[in-house]
């Protein structure tokens, strides 16, 4: 009996030591599961601070030089029929009789001289904010209207056409500027002339297409901060 019974306890504490051995496995996993835990939070933490810094950065920038526009041509805007968008920062030109003849890409001799006063002004301010612009394009719009035209997608494709040769002009007139030769470098690599046709139409109250106000060329400045936001998120 002695025997047996030791043999029954022999193999208990054998179990008993199996389990030890198992349960400080499992603590040791769990201590080791908890370390790369911490240690990724800390990473996320770390990288999420770093966006918020450019994002913060971000908007800093677009404030400052959203204020140092307004400071430049607050006087000028209700002249010219403009305004300045903050979230966008976009410069928009308003009044299609100024701008261009209709159904021409040929700057009025108004847009003109508006544009000579404007422009190197302009850039005098952008190139202040030089680090934070990624580019800055010359937008144009259209009114989805097209006499002749015997559909909506005829008279889209030719209002885009429109467009792109509105805004050619444009960026055609400022980069032979003599004010601003010196600057065609930049204006090489920073500037780019989109039309959009008639997809980005202004709406009156009721919803309804602004025929008039839909006619309209701007500039919009395009930060870096998706840029700086996306090779964080590489790195």
């Amino acid at each position: 009996m002695e025997d047996l019974f030791g043999v029954h306890q022999k193999a208990r504490r054998q179990d008993s030591e199996h389990w030890i051995s198992l349960s400080d496995l499992m603590a040791g996993l769990m201590m080791v599961f908890l370390v790369i835990s911490v240690a990724f939070m800390r990473y996320v933490q770390i990288e999420r601070d770093k966006i918020k810094e450019v994002a913060i950065a971000y908007q800093n920038s677009q404030v400052a030089l959203y204020e140092e526009l307004k400071r430049e041509f607050s006087e000028d805007l209700p002249v010219w029929d403009a305004e300045i968008e903050q979230s966008t920062l976009e410069f928009r030109f308003k009044s299609p009789d100024v701008l261009f003849e209709n159904a021409a890409i040929e700057l009025r001799p108004q847009f003109q001289l508006i544009l000579d006063d404007f422009f190197p002004r302009y850039l005098r301010v952008l190139k202040r904010f030089d680090e934070h612009i990624q580019e800055i394009r010359i937008e144009g719009h259209t009114s989805s209207l097209w006499a002749g035209a015997t559909s909506p997608e005829e008279a889209y494709f030719n209002n885009m056409e429109l467009a792109q040769g509105r805004t050619r002009s444009v960026l055609h007139h400022i980069y032979t500027m003599q004010s601003v030769s010196d600057e065609k470098p930049w204006l090489r690599e920073k500037f780019a002339s989109i039309g959009y046709s008639s997809a980005h139409p202004v709406l009156k109250e009721d919803g309804s297409e602004d025929s008039s106000r839909s006619r309209r060329v701007s500039f919009r400045v395009l930060t870096n901060a998706e840029i700086q936001i996306r090779r964080i998120i590489q790195e």
